[in-house]
Formats: structure tokens, sequence, C-alpha cells
């Protein structure tokens, strides 16, 4: 029987986008104007701006560094370009993988693409629906007691080398050796993020997406000029289960299931935003009107950093009372994106204190399948009101189609200044469509003024 990595690999290599639903193309470009949108926010952010540094050590060549007038080598390039779109977490998700497979798809296949002179729309479009099946599936089929970690980084090395061999139509045996390699050679982020050991998780290695990607391309690279993995990687059911990796495998398309986000901060703390949201909204609250907010959610929400008063924009995007409080005072426009400006604010730093975080047995037990919270206020007059339990906006079942997600990237345009780029980003993404990527890979090697 052929090993998973053989199976996986033959089937990226057979996606065809044109071959699809309609509805499959649709999703597809979704996200990458969804990423496109991410991307802008990131920019300049001190984790892209940080890796700029390292253009002496790692060489120049011609590989497009998003939103900046310069160029790197394809390495460097693809780590800059992941971290732009990865830095302020308003990037896509996958409730199955309980990760982001579209920070190191898309910037994986966008930058690789742009090198390539024939490179049509449906290749790249097919390439992206390979990479998210191939890495969310991975994802997805860990088995939690086996492997310690569930941060993105650990299986996005996946994603972006089947992305990237789809792309480029490598052989089927080139493909699965640089899944093997991307497979050990992944960051094993044990430390990082809700599900690792430290405390300490404002920090911007974060869940080690952009790092994942190159490494993934590496992998794949490496596998065309005769380098080795273990091609059983996959095959131990104690660490993967076989059934998930397999379920519907060229039948159904994980990329169907991805979420977008609404509010530039950790997937968790969304519905719990999104129940302030509804009660602000519902009853006409100001934030004068709060006394105390109980959240009552599922528990690794509450591993989460959580701090009253973060110090960086990292620290801002995982505190659940913080998010809260500034949801409450300045409203959703916030988080398109979050500024620095939040931070060290008094009047935020003391609504966050006055919120508490409870675990709710119903959302723990629909957790990891569902994210969900309710949400207690207490007003100022003692009166208290509550919401529903409730499921993040976003969500397959709660859809944001591409009409919202254009206003969100018009949303944030408009806060970084920059609101001519809209329909230019627009048009872009439907000339891909069309089979023609030209005007995005135009786009996303503009370099944008600074407000």
């Amino acid at each position: 029987m052929s090993a998973m990595t053989e199976r996986l690999a033959r089937h990226a290599l057979q996606i065809d986008v044109e071959a699809g639903e309609p509805k499959l193309k649709e999703i597809a470009l979704c996200c990458v104007l969804d990423l496109v949108t991410a991307a802008i926010a990131g920019s300049g952010t001190a984790a892209p701006h940080a890796a700029l540094g390292l253009i002496d050590m790692q060489g120049t060549g011609d590989a497009p560094v998003w939103f900046d007038d310069r160029q790197s080598s394809l390495w460097l390039a693809v780590l800059h370009n992941g971290l732009c779109a990865s830095a302020l977490d308003i990037d896509d998700g996958n409730r199955a993988a309980r990760g982001h497979p579209g920070a190191s798809v898309i910037p994986t296949v966008l930058t690789l693409g742009a090198s390539l002179p024939e490179v049509t729309g449906s290749a790249i479009l097919s390439a992206l629906i390979a990479g998210y099946d191939v890495g969310v599936r991975i994802a997805a089929s860990q088995r939690p007691d086996a492997i310690a970690t569930r941060q993105t980084g650990r299986w996005a090395a996946f994603a972006a080398c089947a992305a990237a061999g789809r792309l480029l139509g490598v052989s089927q045996p080139v493909l699965s050796e640089g899944l093997a390699i991307a497979g050990v050679l992944a960051p094993n982020q044990r430390a990082n993020g809700s599900s690792g050991y430290s405390r300490a998780t404002g920090n911007l290695v974060k869940e080690g997406i952009a790092f994942s990607a190159r490494t993934g391309l590496e992998a794949l690279f490496l596998a065309q000029r005769g380098f080795t993995g273990p091609i059983d990687v996959l095959d131990h059911d104690r660490f993967y289960d076989q059934d998930r990796l397999m379920a519907d495998l060229g039948h159904r398309f994980e990329i169907l299931d991805t979420y977008f986000k609404p509010y530039a901060c950790c997937r968790y703390i969304h519905p719990a935003l999104d129940a302030l949201s509804q009660l602000m909204h519902g009853h006409g609250l100001v934030a004068d009107d709060i006394e105390r907010m109980d959240v009552y959610t599922f528990s690794q929400a509450l591993r989460l950093a959580n701090s009253c008063a973060p110090q960086t924009l990292v620290g801002l995007q995982y505190s659940l009372p913080f998010c809260l409080a500034v949801l409450a005072v300045e409203g959703e426009e916030a988080f398109l994106p979050v500024s620095e400006t939040l931070l060290f604010r008094k009047d935020l730093v003391r609504l966050a204190e006055r919120v508490i975080l409870s675990i709710d047995e119903e959302a723990e037990a629909r957790f990891p399948r569902e994210t969900m919270a309710k949400l207690q206020i207490t007003l100022r007059s003692g009166r208290k009101l509550s919401s529903a339990l409730t499921a993040p906006e976003g969500d397959p079942r709660e859809p944001i189609d591409r009409a919202h997600l254009s206003l969100k990237l018009r949303s944030v345009l408009t806060n970084r200044g920059i609101s001519e780029l809209y329909s230019r980003a627009i048009d872009a993404v439907e000339c891909l469509g069309r089979g023609n990527p030209s005007p995005v890979f135009a786009l996303l090697s503009a370099s944008l003024k600074r407000t």
C-alpha cells in the first residue's frame, strides 16, 4: 500500500479548480482577497520589518517583498510576506485544523508564482486548494495525546510544500518526499501559543506560520535535488488518525470550511466579542454603562495570556479581557486592524480588569469543533444582561461572503490611510478569477504609504 505522503501528493497534483464546483473557485478567491487584506494590515509592523533586516545575510534576488519597493531572495520574501499575513491575527482559519492555512499557503504560492512567467490564474487557485486540503487534513488528523502542540507552524509546512508542488507541477515522488522532509523539519512550536508551555505568548514568533511556509518550500526544492525524508511520516495511527487523513479524499475539499475573521485577534476571543456586540447594540449600551463582564467559554481560551494591560500588539491579540474593553469603548472598527495607540490606555485597562473568565460546560464539550462563549454584563444600575451561547461570525455556518470581505478590506485601507487601493485590489482578485494573476502580483509589489 502507498504511503500517506504518496497518496496526498498524488491527490494534490490532480486538483483542478476548473473541474470543481463554482463554489470551490469562489472560496479560493475569497481566501486571496482576505489574505491581501491581512497582509496590507500587517505590512510594516515589527515582525516583517525585522525580517527585512536579513536581506544582507540571506542574499538578494528578484522575489517580491510585499508592499515594499525592494526585492530579495525567494526564501526571505516568503518569510517576510508570510509575516505580513500573520502579524495581526486577521488572517483566515480552519476549525478542524485549529489554525491558519492561508497565511502559509497563499504567500508561498503568490511569491513563487510571481517568478513564473507563464503561470495562470487557474494554476494559482488549484495550488491554493491543494495546499489547504493537504495541510488541514494533516492538522485535523493529529492525535493530541501524541503530538503535544496544535500550533499552525507544526503542520503548515506540509501545506506550503503541497501548494508549491502543485504550482510547479512536480512529479508525485518528488512531492511525497517533499512532504516527508517538511513534516520533520517544521518548527515544533512546543513553547508558544495556547497549547504551549510558555506563558510569554506575546512574542513575534506566534504560531511560526511564516517560518513553516519557508520550510515547506525549501523541503520541496530539496526533494527536487534528491534529498529524502521519512516517507512514512504520516502512516502511524498513534500520531495521525488515518481515517480522518483520507476521509472523502478528492470529493470534499477542506478549503470550503475556511472561516474569516472580522476582528484582528485570536479566534478564541471572537465569540465573546460577538456576544458583547449583540448586547451593546441590542440594548443601546455604551462602555460607561458597564460595571462588570463575566465570560463563560471553553478552557483553551482561558489559557491565552489574557493580560489586562498588554505591552505589545501581539499581547493584545491574545487578551480576551482587553479585547472586550476595546470593543466596548472603541467599537468593532478598532479591530480593522488593531493599533498600538490602544496600548497603555488606562480606561481600557480599568475595564479589562473588570472582566471575569470562567469555563462553560457546553462550550467546553463543543470545542474544538466549535468555539463558543456567552456573556453576562452587569450594568452600573445593577441590572444584568445575558447573551445566548454564541458562535463567532465568519464560520462556515455563519459565513462571511466576498461582499463582506470587501467591506473588511475597505475598513483596513481606510484606517491605514490608503483607501485609493480599494478598487485596484477588488479588480485584481476579479482578474485572478478570470485567469490573469498579473494584477495581483502588481498589487502586492506596490509600495504603501504610511499614516
